[in-house]
């Protein structure tokens, strides 16, 4: 069996729960349901660029505040990690409809119940996944097309999100053929009457090593206390894949923010 991390990092990483971060259970909330639906109609408008871009996120609203003042923000940039044995990410994910809709700042596939991700003995629920353009991490300050981010929680309203890096490859991506052959070019909701099924585990890479680190959702409210779990194999897509997407969202990411002396870590060896 593969050995798992040192009981002092075990502690570390099992406790990305609220009280760690000084997080409020209703502010804890507002984060969860901000991933769980990418809406937030009470708040305040924002965007990627101008006035309200990244740079003013934290003066459009006081429930925004930490994206300006908060000192463990993501996304960052990979680089000089340090190499340990790390625990297994363990995936369980079941097929689910393809709940897909355009939230305005993204495209948004709301996951069925049923699948999961086992880490560091906590289990986190698969909620939803969406796409960034260009990727908001960089290794060593190197961008990627795409990135793919899996929004899971806990039962004690915990945030771990999986990122999976996307570079242009020479042909079609057949496991995202239906994912891009219905991108919704306006703003709406899952269809309910969904038939179409898309199977996450299929859109994974099969090496599944991974930077970790702990940080913040990557859009207001910019709430801390996400594990990030960011994949280091990428996958490819075709360059008509990546148009697609970046048709209808030309700059949907946040730039690097500072690491300010935080862990990185780098997972050296694989059960996969």
């Amino acid at each position: 069996m593969k050995r798992q991390t040192s009981a002092l990092l075990f502690v570390i990483f099992a406790s990305i729960n609220i009280a760690f971060f000084a997080l409020s259970s209703s502010s804890a909330s507002v984060a969860a349901g901000a991933v769980a639906t990418g809406t937030a109609s009470a708040l305040p408008h924002w965007t990627y660029e101008g006035g309200e871009g990244p740079d003013q996120w934290g003066k459009l609203d006081s429930s925004y505040a930490i994206c300006s003042t908060g000192r463990a923000q993501s996304p960052i940039d990979l680089s000089k990690e340090q190499k340990v044995d790390l625990a297994d990410i363990k995936f369980n994910y079941q097929p689910s409809k393809l709940n897909i809709f355009n939230n305005g700042h993204t495209i948004q596939v709301n996951y069925d119940a049923g699948s999961s991700i086992l880490y560091n003995e906590i289990e986190y629920k698969l909620v939803q996944f969406h796409f960034h353009h260009p990727s908001e991490h960089t290794v060593d300050g190197k961008a990627f097309d795409l990135e793919l981010h899996f929004v899971h929680q806990s039962a004690s309203g915990a945030l771990a999100v999986v990122g999976v890096l996307i570079e242009k490859g020479d042909q079609d991506n057949p496991a995202y053929a239906d994912i891009f052959a219905n991108l919704p070019s306006s703003t709406g909701t899952p269809d309910p009457n969904a038939r179409t099924m898309v199977d996450a585990s299929k859109l994974l890479p099969s090496t599944r090593l991974y930077d970790t680190y702990t940080g913040s959702l990557t859009t207001p409210p910019c709430s801390e206390g996400v594990r990030w779990l960011v994949l280091t194999t990428p996958i490819t897509l075709s360059e008509a894949q990546i148009e697609a997407f970046s048709h209808l969202f030309e700059l949907n990411a946040r730039p690097v923010q500072p690491q300010n002396n935080r862990d990185l870590l780098q997972d050296s060896t694989s059960a996969n």
